[in-house]
């Protein structure tokens, strides 16, 4: 029996350590640039659905947009993310339908060893982001890696979500706290 060897980005979306300089990683990063580079000088929702995992009906992406790879990004129908949003989406990236993100929203799939000498090896990996149906993100805040925020949940403007956000909940602070149910 032979061992099979997974590649760099089966490893990365398994949530295990991976190498980001792997050429095809390389090659899926530049891509991604160079079509969110056209989206940005307004290249529009074809592009977006060359770029993206999946694109609901009738969504919008406000530009400047950034992303790492794309195609590890799902948004559901009538989704809204306004100007300067960031998806580091070096693991799975769910936004589900009717979900609105204010500007500046930065969501991070991406994350690093924090020994510092495993840290030094360039390695790192990532965990997977999902923000449920008719939730609402506030301008600015930042969702770490690995966490879920809840179906019709609101995120405060400026909140550092950590852990796991229920539905139906107002959260705020960082980090970020259940202030109000709904």
């Amino acid at each position: 029996m032979t061992a099979t060897t997974r590649t760099e980005r089966e490893l990365m979306l398994a949530g295990e350590m991976y190498d980001p300089r792997d050429p095809e990683l390389r090659a899926d990063a530049k891509r991604a640039q160079r079509l969110v580079a056209r989206f940005n000088e307004g290249g529009g929702k074809d592009v977006l659905h060359e770029l993206l995992g999946a694109f609901g009906e009738g969504s919008t992406i406000v530009p400047p947009f950034f992303c790492d790879y794309g195609a590890s990004i799902e948004i559901g129908a009538r989704t809204f993310l306004n100007t300067g949003c960031v998806v580091l989406d070096c693991n799975r990236v769910r936004i589900g339908d009717d979900v609105m993100l204010g500007p500046a929203v930065q969501i991070y799939g991406a994350t690093h060893p924090v020994d510092p000498e495993l840290r030094l090896s360039g390695r790192e990996y990532g965990l997977p982001v999902e923000i449920c149906d008719r939730a609402w993100i506030g301008g600015g805040a930042v969702l770490c890696p690995g966490v879920s925020v809840g179906e019709g949940a609101t995120v405060g403007a400026g909140a550092v979500v950590t852990r796991d956000v229920p539905p139906r909940v107002v959260v705020a602070g960082n980090p970020a706290r259940v202030i109000r149910e709904l």
